[in-house]
């Protein structure tokens, strides 16, 4: 009785494959389609397809970056080197004559003359650098531009011998969400490595690596020691110089960061052009998200673009007719949606020229010629490293301008813009370090007189005192602190 079962039910199932009841059945799967749609290799050459021929074209224009920053020994010595020294000699123990900071990571060579891009945190603070190429020649390279503003680097080997393959760059503006791409570097300093993988994000601006962020995405492993090496699209072109993974291990976890081609390009025709550094366009406008109530506000269906928050007096800004309150959606017709992605579009313009902005004020659109060029130097730095004993001890000040601003990447309120004095960098466990001064404060005045001038600080700070009144502006709010003197 179980087999004439069995076997009914099986025509059962068949009958109902083949002749499907019901509306439900009427629609198949769309996955069901696509399984139908895989084939079998039909030639040697699908079957040997591979990215070999890729890597070979692509591999001799990255090299690994060697960086060393030396540190001769200081004359003065204490008592137990000078005893040690009479005994051993100036080569004796515990006595070294110098000492060695080292860096490992990689470099792209982007010209035939020996011009190489890498990252900037690769040679931070070195001052010998060397390259191995991929047929294992070594050079010595000399620094010729360093922008940690956008974590870029570019290096040019002091006596190429030829035989140098550069790279080209390539359009990361084409780039899609998807596409192939290869990294290639030296992790670990094992070697030359390849890995493959996709384009997963682009436009990623909160990675927090660089001033200028637009970071395309990729699940290509990169690990330590990839920095500066080559994001390479399938084309053989440059797409991007690795930078930044995330990880809370160390190790890749299928999320890296390259920075676009495009700047890439900016920085090399920068440092092509002789330059020591990298100039950028000044809007001299303070800018904000565009958050979902604000977007409600204005008439948007989705978040997007940047506000205009203030404007600082007689800056591109105020003379192309932005007003606080406008929404910038678009640079030249890309569109963008908070202040990093503004700030990358913007700066690739240049200094030279005009853009446009597509702004939206009120319910109208409309398009506002913005003229181009750095950032006035209204008046002298003047940078002062304070060193007398004061709250101000280890703190550099300079004198408050518009390029300042800018150089700092300060996000200040209009109404702390004009002249003054700012800090602009304090160093690590000094007397201004602990006392809590920081980076981007505004000097009122000290011992209740005013300082306009890095001058007046220094004409101030000359005099001991037992007690110290500073009083400074943050961030638009202004506070008065007492130190002891």
């Amino acid at each position: 009785m179980r087999r004439p079962t069995t076997s009914l039910l099986l025509a059962a199932l068949l009958l109902g494959a083949a002749h499907p009841a019901g509306a439900q059945a009427e629609s198949a799967p769309p996955f069901r389609a696509l399984q139908d749609n895989r084939t079998v290799p039909e030639s040697k050459a699908q079957v040997q397809l591979s990215f070999a021929p890729l890597v070979k074209r692509a591999a001799p224009s990255v090299v690994n970056v060697y960086g060393t920053h030396v540190e001769k020994r200081a004359a003065n010595r204490g008592a137990m080197d000078e005893f040690l020294r009479r005994f051993f000699g100036d080569a004796g123990p515990n006595l070294p004559q110098e000492r060695a900071q080292r860096s490992l990571g990689s470099g792209v060579i982007v010209d035939a003359s020996g011009l190489i891009v890498t990252n900037n945190h690769v040679i931070e603070n070195m001052n010998e650098v060397k390259v191995a190429l991929n047929d294992r020649r070594e050079f010595e390279a000399q620094i010729l531009l360093r922008d940690p503003r956008t974590d870029l680097a570019i290096l040019k080997i002091k006596s190429p011998s030829g035989g140098l393959t550069p790279m080209e760059i390539g359009d990361s503006e084409n780039l899609q969400v998807g596409d192939f791409v290869i990294a290639i570097g030296n992790p670990f300093g094992v070697g030359q490595t390849v890995t493959q993988g996709i384009v997963s994000a682009l436009a990623r601006t909160q990675v927090g690596s660089a001033d200028y962020q637009f970071f395309i995405q990729t699940d290509a492993a990169i690990n330590p020691g990839n920095s500066g090496g080559a994001l390479v699209d399938l084309n053989g072109g440059l797409v991007g110089i690795n930078t930044a993974i995330y990880s809370q291990s160390g190790g890749s976890h299928g999320i890296g960061f390259a920075i676009p081609a495009s700047m890439v390009k900016a920085v090399v025709e920068t440092a092509k052009g002789g330059a020591k550094t990298v100039r950028r366009p000044w809007l001299g406008a303070r800018l904000q998200h565009v958050t979902p109530d604000i977007a409600e506000s204005v008439g948007l269906d989705h978040p997007t673009g940047v506000l205009v928050a203030s404007m600082q007096a007689k800056s591109p800004a105020e003379e192309a007719g932005l007003k606080r309150g406008d929404v910038i959606l678009a640079v030249d017709g890309q569109t963008v949606d908070d202040p990093e992605a503004f700030g990358y579009r913007f700066a690739l313009k240049g200094i030279k020229g005009e853009t446009k902005l597509t702004v939206l004020r009120g319910a109208t659109r409309t398009t506002l010629p913005v003229r181009l060029g750095p950032a006035p130097e209204t008046r002298p730095r003047d940078a002062l490293k304070v060193k007398t004993r004061s709250p101000f001890l280890g703190a550099t000040v300079v004198n408050l301008s518009p390029a300042v601003i800018e150089d700092l990447q300060l996000d200040l309120p209009a109404a702390t813009q004009g002249d003054g004095v700012i800090i602009s960098e304090v160093e690590s466990g000094t007397v201004a370090n602990r006392v809590g001064l920081q980076k981007g404060d505004i000097l009122i005045a000290v011992n209740g007189t005013p300082v306009a001038t890095t001058k007046d600080l220094e004409r101030i700070t000359r005099a001991t005192a037992p007690m110290w009144e500073v009083t400074i502006n943050r961030g638009g709010q202004q506070m008065t602190s007492v130190f002891g003197g």
